[in-house]
């Protein structure tokens, strides 16, 4: 029996949260991972990662492959995503140095419980890259322009380095008309106020945070492009 997180109506491709099964037969890896940079990374020290939206784990172990290849052996992965199914099929199918936990960051308390303890126990405070993978529309739709804004705010303040791919505004019109024919409305999606700009939106709000943009690649073969930004200790004043 599928769980209340997943499609409606019978149809794969709505789904409330993002949290698509099989999602990687359509959107590969290798797509996402070929536009990572290979010069922004510090060597020589363990790198600690926290991917949000991890769906079924496959694009964590290519990140934690691209990372090992490119910059160092000592890596160590917290990845989460909203869907107990999918964080289910991530921990049967995983290898070492990835953690896995079923968290919607939305959920501040457990969301603090979960990565405060998990930095803790690394002995550091903030993620070496945080990645935010086609996740920010999921959250926009179910909490609004002031629960996209506070994300970002988030991750903005507890990672070196944050990547982020946001979705952009056709995105948005595909899912709610996905979700429509399923006879399910996104409450908050009449009231947003950041539409057809979204992606330059977030860039503006990510600037406004001691973060400062250090290069973006190119779009993917489905229209979405990273944003990557590094922590500024000169803008944290």
């Amino acid at each position: 029996m599928e769980n209340d997180l997943q499609f409606r109506g019978g149809n794969p491709g709505a789904v409330q949260f993002g949290n698509f099964m099989n999602y990687y037969q359509f959107h590969s890896p290798k797509e996402r991972i070929k536009l990572l940079p290979k010069h922004i990374w510090k060597a020589g020290k363990p790198c600690v990662v926290l991917d949000i939206g991890c769906n079924s784990g496959i694009l964590t172990e290519a990140i934690k492959e691209f990372l090992k290849e490119n910059i160092m052996e000592d890596i160590s992965i917290l990845a989460v995503d909203i869907d107990p199914l999918l964080i289910t099929r991530a921990k049967e199918n995983s290898t070492n140095d990835i953690t896995f936990h079923c968290l919607d960051i939305m959920d501040i308390s457990r969301r603090d419980d979960i990565i405060n303890e998990y930095l803790k126990n690394k002995h550091i405070e903030k993620f070496s890259v945080v990645f935010c993978f086609s996740t920010t529309m999921w959250i926009h739709l179910n909490y609004g322009d002031g629960g996209l804004r506070s994300f970002l705010e988030y991750i903005a303040g507890i990672g070196e380095i944050v990547i982020v791919e946001p979705q952009p505004w056709k995105c948005y019109r595909s899912a709610v008309k996905r979700m429509k024919q399923a006879n399910f409305t996104f409450p908050l999606f009449s009231s947003l106020k950041m539409r057809e700009t979204i992606e330059r939106d977030i860039e503006i709000i990510l600037s406004l945070q001691s973060l400062e943009k250090i290069t973006e690649s190119e779009r993917t073969k489905w229209e979405r492009k990273l944003l990557i930004y590094k922590y500024s200790y000169s803008n944290s004043s």
